[in-house]
């Protein structure tokens, strides 16, 4: 959320709007004005993002309260009528689906689960929850023949799609690719209505213009970046993709959806690469088989939120009729994201290469015009590829990704992730990737991966059946496929245990039981198992405390010991013999634990993490906890500091933290 301070030294100035867990939000509706309360601070690296739409500090909020106002005038009835609209596309929908056709329609995605929303990411359909080009051009394709049937004539016509598309954008949240879909989709009903034909690279230039006039700063934006990719690379590449396809036999629907995707799954790739690390293969077979529910799917919910205004029970009727569809959206996009190596990593990591790809993907394009054309080259497709590798080494230079947000060669870098009452440790090295638990089911362990940029995992660590520690587990390896699972509970019977294996199976994991001795080597990278000692096929005996079979690991990299205990308390740990440690992550959430000053004085850790919600139910940490931990010279945790993050490298030991 981004607010405009009224008060204080900022007035004036958007701040990102953090809200401190236990901080009661009031219940209101768009354009509802609230007094808010709390502490300016720096932004995060995870919101630098944020800087492009000319924020520059964050607002952590400590109370707020509904004043009784309202936003008055053009923005006061453009909140009305997203309001009803927002209704209307919910009126007889279970939640997930009213919020997945929210999301089509308005662009309002935060309702959306974050499962479903990694879904459609790895199945290459994100597209379809970020309102754009196609949404513009479908509704055009609906408000024409509507305004034809009312006996409007060609400039009537043209005039009610322009109106629609000026009201359209802000309402869908005025985001930088439907900014540059509504500036090109008013560009051309602006050459209709002058009888003269529209070029489609002036208006592309012209959404450029326009967008970045607004905002010069979203020329940085990934999504601004991959809106205008796709766009070219749809000029470019769709129509003779589509020839051919036609001369190869295929149908003409097939062939033109094939040749859409094609076009923007090739001109997107570079900057994929750059900004995700990851590409999605599954994306054509998914959107070809998605794509005869998207229009009707859409054309019944602008329809929906449009008849909402006034009809709220004629919008339950269509929405009635679009549930199968978008039933039938999120199973292609769960299949789909399911499917072996539905996703590949692939990075790139500067600006200079994603140019290079997009050199090459130039040259080949002149290469196949040439040969259509029996050697002579085609002049005309000269400008456009010029231009287009020019604009992507210009833009990918003025992108916030820095090389000093990657895993630098050498360095290891350790996050304790912030996934509420639970933990969840990722390692990286610049070649590798092991998480050590999960999570609590439902947390957000998906958010937190792909904000450290994590594409597919080496290693998968289960330490033990407790929920808090692998309740993510299925939606990670469904999400992320791991090499190796290390499984610390094979015995549980636990549902969310079974949900795990299954998703390691159906993603060609190999599951080992975890026993000590083991150890894992990804290059110098080490992630040895201290606890438990190998046990007998029944497990350990009944009623036997699962803490104490947890699985303790020791990672060490380049002269650096993180110690791992999971639930382990000193119970355990001091039967290994352990000596002294850099990093230690405290056991169980920082539970009661007497034995925990002597640990302590035999570790001599400079840093303690402790992985622990906010106001959670335990009263972790324990008072006598903390006491003890008053001789570690560095203590977080991730209730307050949010994710830790520390880098391990030559230079040595830098913390960083993500509130």
């Amino acid at each position: 959320m981004v607010l405009r301070l009224e008060q204080g030294p900022a007035a004036g100035e958007k701040v990102a709007a953090r809200v401190s867990r236990g901080v009661p939000w009031p219940e209101v509706s768009i354009g509802a004005g609230l007094r808010i309360r709390g502490r300016l601070a720096v932004l995060a690296r995870h919101e630098s993002h944020l800087r492009r739409r000319a924020v520059h500090a964050a607002l952590v909020v400590t109370g707020a309260s509904a004043t009784g106002t309202r936003r008055g005038g053009p923005a006061g009835a453009l909140d009305a009528v997203r309001s009803r609209a927002e209704r209307a596309l919910g009126t007889g929908l279970q939640p997930p689906e009213a919020a997945l056709l929210r999301g089509m329609v308005l662009g309002q995605d935060e309702r959306i689960p974050e499962a479903v929303r990694e879904d459609f990411r790895r199945s290459g359909l994100a597209h379809l929850l970020a309102v754009s080009g196609q949404n513009v051009m479908l509704l055009a394709a609906l408000a024409l023949p509507v305004a034809a049937a009312l006996g409007l004539g060609l400039r009537g016509r043209l005039l009610v799609v322009l109106a629609l598309i000026v009201l359209y954008v802000p309402l869908a949240g005025a985001g930088p690719s439907i900014q540059r879909a509504g500036v090109m989709g008013a560009a051309g009903i602006v050459a209709g209505l002058a009888g003269r034909p529209a070029s489609r690279w002036y208006a592309v230039l012209l959404a450029g213009v326009a967008t970045l006039a607004a905002n010069p700063l979203a020329a940085g934006d990934p999504g601004w970046q991959l809106s205008f990719a796709a766009v070219v690379a749809l000029l470019l590449w769709a129509p003779p993709l589509h020839a051919g396809l036609r001369r190869a036999g295929l149908p003409g629907p097939v062939a033109g959806a094939a040749a859409l995707t094609l076009a923007a799954t090739i001109g997107t790739a570079p900057l994929m690469a750059a900004h995700f690390g990851r590409l999605s293969p599954a994306s054509l077979p998914a959107n070809l088989i998605a794509a005869p529910a998207v229009a009707p799917c859409m054309w019944l919910g602008m329809a929906s939120a449009a008849l909402g205004q006034a009809l709220p029970g004629a919008a339950a009727l269509l929405n009635a009729l679009n549930a199968p569809l978008l039933a039938f959206l999120q199973q292609v996009a769960a299949v789909a994201a399911r499917a072996p190596h539905a996703t590949v990593e692939l990075r790139l990591g500067s600006a200079w290469t994603v140019a290079a790809a997009y050199a090459a993907l130039a040259v080949a394009s002149l290469s196949v015009a040439r040969a259509a054309r029996h050697g002579r080259p085609r002049r005309g497709a000269i400008g456009p590829a010029a231009a287009l590798l020019v604009a992507a080494a210009l833009v990918l230079l003025a992108s916030s990704a820095t090389e000093a947000e990657r895993v630098a060669p050498g360095e290891l870098v350790v996050s304790f992730l912030d996934v509420g009452q639970g933990d969840a440790t990722l390692l990286r090295t610049s070649r590798s990737a092991v998480l050590v638990d999960t999570g609590p089911p439902a947390g957000p362990i998906l958010r937190r991966l792909r904000e450290a940029g994590v594409g597919g995992l080496d290693a998968l660590v289960l330490s033990h059946a407790s929920a808090d520690h692998l309740g993510g587990a299925a939606e990670v390896l469904r999400a992320h496929p791991a090499a190796l699972v290390l499984d610390g509970d094979p015995w549980s019977r636990s549902a969310l245990h079974a949900r795990a294996m299954e998703a390691a199976r159906r993603g060609g994991a190999r599951v080992v039981t975890a026993s000590a001795g083991q150890e894992l080597a990804l290059g110098a990278l080490r992630l040895r198992v201290l606890w438990p000692p190998a046990r007998a096929s029944s497990g350990p005996p009944p009623g036997a405390d699962p803490n104490d079979s947890a699985v303790v690991a020791l990672v060490r990299h380049a002269g650096l010991d993180v110690l791992l205990p999971a639930d382990a308390e000193s119970g355990v740990l001091r039967r290994l013999a352990l000596g002294p440690v850099d990093v230690l992550k405290v056991a169980h959430h920082g539970s009661a634990d007497p034995g925990l000053p002597a640990l302590l004085g035999a570790l001599r850790p400079r840093v303690a993490a402790i992985g622990v919600g906010a106001d959670n139910t335990y009263g972790h940490p324990a008072p006598a906890t903390t006491a003890a931990l008053l001789t570690v010279p560095r203590v977080l945790r991730t209730d307050r500091d949010g994710t830790v993050t520390l880098r391990a490298s030559g230079a040595g030991l830098a913390i960083s933290t993500d509130p």
